[in-house]
């Protein structure tokens, strides 16, 4: 039964949209109709907003470790089963039409919760390749490699199985982006607007 709830709680915290919901607070519209259409801070960001990027990337993190704290009140399985469950919410909210964000943000906050050393370096990964090549997509694709990598030396079991799980939900959310990529056409990371 507590492994059920965790995973009820954790879709549903997944669910919240922030950045839809932010962005609308500001009277900036649907979210959904600029950029990639995702919900998630890098989308956000291009409304030329860096504090509602910031607080949406915030709120996606903390929706993420909420999730994961929460199961592991029951256990290590419900802990694991909510982690899962929340990303999963936030790839496909019920509320949207099972239509999301790319689950990187709150991919970071259970990582942090179930498996801190590889949030870390995933982390890393991504604010560096970030910041060289400038495509938060590219920088997406690479942590999510390096996490289910590192994972295999760091943590291992079952904990390794779901890092590995959120890596090819978080890839597979991305194939626009890699195709974009591949032909030339994916938006930069702009880092001048305020």
């Amino acid at each position: 039964m507590s492994l059920i709830l965790a995973v009820i709680i954790g879709y549903l915290l997944g669910t919240i949209p922030f950045g839809l919901l932010l962005t609308r607070l500001a009277g900036l519209g649907d979210i959904r109709g600029i950029g990639s259409g995702s919900i998630g801070a890098t989308n956000v960001l291009r409304t030329g907003s860096k504090t509602l990027a910031a607080l949406t990337l915030l709120c996606d993190v903390a929706k993420g470790a909420a999730a994961a704290l929460i199961g592991a009140h029951w256990g290590t399985d419900a802990m694991l089963a909510a982690a899962a469950a929340v990303v999963v919410g936030h790839v496909f909210p019920v509320w949207l039409g099972f239509r999301g964000g790319k689950g990187v943000a709150t991919a970071l906050g259970v990582l942090i919760v179930v498996a801190w050393p590889v949030a870390l370096v995933a982390g890393l990964i991504w604010l560096a390749t970030a910041i060289i090549f400038r495509y938060s997509s590219l920088a997406a694709l690479v942590a999510a490699l390096a996490a289910a990598g590192c994972a295999v030396f760091l943590v291992g079991g079952a904990h390794e199985l779901l890092i590995a799980g959120i890596a090819v939900l978080v890839i597979a959310k991305h194939h626009e982006n890699i195709h974009r990529l591949l032909v030339g056409t994916e938006s930069r990371i702009s880092f001048t607007k305020t």
